[in-house]
């Protein structure tokens, strides 16, 4: 028993120093099964050795430290939630992709690692059982993966179970094989890349419809099931779980998951405040409003729709648009902080024995130095738990001069309010597709059911999100110069979807501010149902919203009226009209105590 327990040892050495080896680090910390970390950041999660028994296992525990030390040595963290993509699925197939770049770095000099990996490999997917659609989609994407970067060859019962799920992958991915492996060596270039394949492929949303039915079929197995055997299931699985090469690494994958917003922005959101829960209508108090199918809807971020490079250019086109009204814009945006500050009514807290030294108090010390200091706190204010989002339209209409003017209001608002300490979001809506895209397409398939609501697939669109400063987000604005971008606006969903992520804010004031040019329009959805479907949704959400929450309404009409959609509303048909509308409203609307009332 002793012999037993000091063989074990010697192995946690060895492979500790092994990991410390591999991830060219000396100060990483390896932890086996529940062990508790001493850090979660600069550390790797091994399972338990002590039921270890066999060679079998010993060479699993091997492979599973060195994919993981390749990992901690050639991923750069910043950059994988950088480029992260929206969704579950989606994310998983984003880790799997960036464990192999790496793996095809390391392995490429240490051929024993390679060996290790690939022999664990082979022995953990010839015993999957692929029941879910997930499980299809993620062991055949892994698979397809290391055929290609690492040159692993299947066997037989391999290749014929994931083959039929490998053709799709294939389509979608072979022609950008040799350019991914050109790309092995730049982490950036490479995320950017792969999440843009795997968000192109929208998993998430096709793989719906297949879970609902997955899951109904394994609660009647399950309900089939003597309850023994069940426990037993479920020890399998969570001891698969545990051997996979991908569990348990808290330094890459748990610290992902602080981009909490994709997951927040993929549920059906509903409202969380407890005086709005009995209040809160899905459909904001519209009832007949419906839509066919919300499986091909998306929300995404701006760097998600292009890359990099892409961005940058188009926010020159910005800038150039904006240059010529550079001195304009700077004495607008003073203008407006000024008075924004002024309505602050900034007030100080004195004689305090720790703060900000107040040297009005000097001359007293001078005069007697047994006098002790001084220190002053600001008083916290009321524009510190504000948050502001812009909701902008981007349809078709407004191509040309009216989504420059939109850009730039949100521009200026974000810079200006930022500087005020106001939280700003700014958000775009239009659709994937003209036409009414796969959403139609499914509709019709079906038999083209009469009065089918809302016929069009989505795109929600997150240019800025409230805790991302300017700085880092402002690249994203020239997106919306970006042909090709605007297409159909479906304005009431657009604004049941901001509301629903502001409401889940923890500040006390919020305001949304949506910019828009008229009336709500997608021809695929009003060819299918009366003429004025959208336009009553909207309304009913306007008045939903206006009526019945804590939120603060205001809309901007860039050369159209929308005062009969919103009680509070102005219209710019210029951006140099922007300036005192601009500021006017915001300052009116800060100096409120109260959220006003609509009838």
């Amino acid at each position: 028993m002793e012999n037993k327990k000091e063989k074990l040892e010697y192995f946690k050495t060895a492979i500790s120093s092994t990991v410390r080896s591999l991830s060219n680090s000396q100060k990483i910390e390896v932890c086996f099964g529940n062990q508790t970390q001493k850090t979660d950041k600069n550390s790797i999660k091994l399972p338990e050795l002590e039921n270890i028994s066999n060679q079998i296992n010993f060479e699993e525990i091997r492979a599973i430290s060195d994919s993981k030390s390749l990992r901690a040595r050639f991923s750069n963290l910043k950059i994988l939630k950088k480029y992260e993509p929206v969704g579950n699925v989606s994310k998983k197939l984003y880790n799997i992709s960036e464990k192999i770049r790496c793996e095809r770095i390391g392995t490429s000099y240490f051929k024993g690692v390679k060996n290790n990996i690939e022999k664990y490999y082979n022995k953990r997917v010839s015993g999957v059982d692929l029941k879910s659609s997930e499980d299809k989609i993620i062991e055949s994407f892994e698979n397809y993966l290391r055929t290609k970067f690492l040159d692993f060859q299947n066997n037989n019962d391999i290749e014929k179970k994931l083959k039929p799920f490998k053709k799709d992958l294939n389509q979608k991915f072979k022609s950008k094989v040799a350019e991914l492996k050109n790309l092995t060596l730049d982490q950036e270039k490479f995320n950017s890349l792969i999440s843009k394949l795997i968000s192109e492929m929208s998993l998430d949303e096709n793989i719906d419809e297949e879970q609902k039915k997955d899951e109904e079929n394994n609660k009647n197995e399950k309900e089939s099931k003597p309850q023994n055997q069940d426990q037993k299931s479920t020890k399998k699985e969570e001891k698969y779980e545990e051997m996979s090469i991908d569990s348990g690494v808290p330094d890459l994958e748990n610290e992902a998951k602080d981009s909490d917003e994709a997951v927040e922005e993929l549920e059906v959101e509903k409202s969380s405040r407890p005086d709005l829960r009995k209040r809160n209508n899905p459909n904001f108090a519209d009832l007949k409003y419906k839509s066919y199918t919300q499986e091909f809807d998306e929300i995404v971020k701006a760097e998600e729709l292009e890359n990099a490079e892409e961005l940058s250019r188009l926010r020159k086109n910005l800038d150039q648009q904006l240059l010529q009204l550079k001195s304009f814009i700077s004495k607008l945006a003073n203008k407006l902080q000024r008075k924004l500050l002024a309505k602050q009514n900034r007030s100080w807290n004195f004689d305090l024995e720790e703060g900000l030294l107040d040297t009005s108090k000097l001359p007293r010390i001078i005069m007697d130095p047994y006098n002790s200091l001084s220190f002053k706190k600001e008083k916290d204010i009321e524009f510190k738990d504000t948050l502001v989002t812009i909701l902008i339209d981007n349809s078709g209409s407004m191509r040309g001069k009216p989504i420059s003017v939109a850009a730039i209001c949100a521009d200026i608002l974000s810079r200006t309010l930022e500087r005020c300490m106001v939280k700003v979001e700014i958000l775009g809506f239009t659709t994937k597709h003209w036409k009414g895209g796969l959403s139609r397409e499914k509709w019709m398939k079906n038999n083209k059911p009469n009065f089918p609501g809302r016929l069009n697939d989505l795109r929600h669109i997150i240019y800025k999100s409230a805790d991302n400063p300017w700085r880092q987000a402002k690249n994203n604005m020239g997106l919306m110069l970006k042909e090709g971008l605007l297409k159909e606006n479906i304005d009431g969903e657009a604004l049941k979807w901001a509301f629903n992520k502001m409401n889940k804010r923890k500040e006390e004031r919020k305001i949304l501010m949506v910019i828009s040019d008229g009336a709500p329009v997608d021809d695929s959805t009003l060819s299918t149902n009366t003429s004025d479907y959208l336009e009553n949704n909207l309304k009913k959400t306007v008045k939903w919203i206006e009526g019945k929450s804590n939120i603060e309404l205001l809309a901007i009409g860039i050369g159209h009226d929308v005062t009969r959609y919103y009680n509070r509303a102005v219209k710019i048909t210029d951006v140099q009209d922007l300036g005192d509308v601009m500021i006017n409203q915001l300052t009116d609307l800060f100096v409120e105590k109260s959220k006003k009332t609509f009838h």
